[in-house]
């Protein structure tokens, strides 16, 4: 097991036969979050980190150059659902914090017995597009948003304004057909690019094809 990219601590890589599959160090050893399969290496156990469960391990199966993820991360995860992507970021920042945000009940209601055991991970029952109801969450280093709604750019920007730091980065999951069904995605990606070149620093981008139809994947840096 070697480590992905060292821009990419904590996640590590393995090939088998022609594949390369990623994983997490598990925090928890023995929890299985999504069903993922587990590998063993000496005393440690590494979560594979399913891509087509994941738009984050998707955009890195995709090449992707950056996130500004570290271990001592503050990191807003808008959209966390039942938490895959959120607990192999709990594995990555053991000395961070994920502040993770959902408006339905019922799948944060399986997201609390995930993350009894993982005390780095602090969970809201609230809407993205009402960012009061947060408002105690501290100036964070990454926003990530993975939100199938129209206005999923004016709630990202939202967000960016008033939590994400200066000089942090934003990790935008993109669904085109939540935008605009009538629209081919590429158009969306593009308009959406333009969008962000106003008002941040695109850093990467990337179409999540074949792990995700019609979504792609922006890293951006708030500038200074």
């Amino acid at each position: 097991m070697e480590l992905l990219n060292k821009k990419f601590p904590g996640v590590y890589c393995k090939k088998q036969g022609k594949y390369k599959n990623i994983y997490t160090l598990n925090m928890v050893k023995g929890q299985k979050v999504y069903g993922e399969r587990h590998y063993k290496e000496g005393p440690n156990q590494f979560r594979e980190w399913a891509p087509e469960r994941s738009k984050l391990g998707a955009a890195m199966m995709k090449g992707i150059s950056q996130t500004g993820i570290q271990e001592d991360s503050l990191i807003l995860y808008l959209g966390s659902a039942s938490g895959t992507t959120v607990s192999h970021l709990s594995d990555i920042c053991t000395k961070g914090t994920i502040f993770a945000v959902d408006l339905a009940p019922r799948v944060m209601r399986d997201f609390y017995f995930m993350m009894e055991k993982r005390l780095n991970i602090v969970p809201f029952l609230a809407s993205a597009n009402h960012v009061e109801e947060y408002a105690e969450i501290p100036q964070v280093d990454v926003l990530f948003q993975d939100i199938a709604q129209r206005d999923q750019v004016r709630i990202f920007f939202k967000n960016y304004d008033k939590f994400l730091k200066p000089g942090g980065f934003g990790l935008l999951s993109l669904k085109a057909r939540s935008i605009d069904v009538t629209k081919k995605p590429g158009v969306i990606f593009k308009q959406v690019m333009d969008e962000l070149n106003q008002r941040t620093t695109v850093v990467d981008y990337r179409k999540l094809e074949p792990y995700e139809k019609d979504h792609a994947f922006f890293v951006v840096k708030k500038r200074v």
